[in-house]
């Protein structure tokens, strides 16, 4: 698989990245089924065999089980650890964490919980450090000088080489460097052809009643490539919404679909291929994050890797999913 080098660092990474969100199974405390364990192998397996070498967690996927499937795979694969990039994220937490009753969904980026976090992902993935950290999702009661001090102690203690965010816009992301003074080298966002408002806000936002706008994603694409931010697409395939052409969905995403469909069969490549093609052609370099824990859909997303989309191809993509053409 073609790889890039993740700006201001030294990790070359693969184009197409892994999710680890559903490798767990059940999002409670219940052990791992040994059939979920199993499956979860045999797609990290797939990935691996086809050139993928990034994968992504987070303390939260199926209440940490995730991560540690990944450690009992890491674990039994001696050197596995030194071929691949990890990457984890912190600051979600459920209602009722650490059960105590009472408490509400909500986020949290203080200096503790970044620290007790990340440790625990550690334990968890059975590793010594990570290859990056992200803030999960923009905590609302963020103090940037305690992000700071707990990247410090991570950084300087060895247990985090790089950092990032998740879902952050650009002045939350400022916020934060205010005091934060590692470089922020990735910002993980949703995008696919059924969620394009990073792009159509872009060449929307000087018309009236289009209705492609929204705060997260005012700028952020063009701030991201300013500042040499990576950007990673998870939900890359719009929840699955386009990969079938007779889909129930309405309009104008059953039409997309079929325009997929089309492009697959003329290509000779998969509808996931289509679809991850059309964040892989946009200049960015973003990096879409598959979710599925079906090693045939492993296969099946990995061959856009040999997909190449002419610019008519893509915008007629774009104006299939959103059901009007660029004005």
């Amino acid at each position: 698989m073609k790889t890039y080098r993740i700006p201001k660092t030294d990790l070359v990474v693969s184009r197409i990245a892994y999710g680890c969100m559903k490798i767990g199974g059940s999002w409670d405390h219940e052990p791992v089924a040994p059939a979920t364990e199993k499956a979860a192998q045999s797609a990290v397996a797939t990935a691996l065999d086809s050139g993928i070498n990034f994968f992504d967690h987070a303390d939260i996927y199926t209440a940490g089980k995730s991560e540690e499937v990944f450690g009992r795979i890491l674990k039994s694969t001696p050197g596995l650890r030194d071929r691949i990039v990890l990457q984890s994220k912190v600051g979600i937490r459920f209602a009722n964490d650490a059960y105590k009753s009472g408490e509400p969904p909500r986020y949290d980026f203080s200096h503790d919980h970044i620290i007790r976090s990340t440790e625990a992902i550690l334990r968890r993935l059975q590793i010594s450090h990570l290859d990056i950290l992200l803030l999960h999702r923009p905590d609302p009661l963020v103090e940037p000088a305690e992000v700071a001090r707990a990247f410090d102690a991570l950084q300087s203690s060895g247990k985090v080489r790089h950092f990032g965010v998740s879902n952050h816009t650009p002045g939350e992301i400022e916020l934060l460097h205010r005091h934060v003074r590692q470089p922020f080298v990735v910002n993980q966002l949703e995008f696919s052809l059924a969620q394009p408002a990073l792009i159509v806000e872009g060449f929307s936002a000087n018309q009236s009643g289009t209705g492609a706008t929204s705060g997260l994603a005012a700028g952020l694409l063009d701030y991201c490539r300013l500042h040499e931010i990576s950007v990673q697409a998870w939900s890359p395939v719009g929840g699955g919404r386009l990969l079938k052409a007779d889909t129930t969905a309405v309009s104008p995403l059953k039409e997309a679909a079929a325009l997929v469909a089309k492009l697959a069969k003329t290509k000779n490549t998969t509808p996931e291929g289509i679809l991850l093609a059309w964040i892989l052609r946009h200049p960015a370099g973003i990096q879409p994050i598959i979710g599925t824990t079906k090693a045939d859909r492993v296969l099946a997303s990995v061959k856009a890797d040999d997909v190449t989309l002419s610019r008519e191809e893509w915008y007629s993509l774009l104006a299939a999913a959103r059901g009007k053409n660029v004005p």
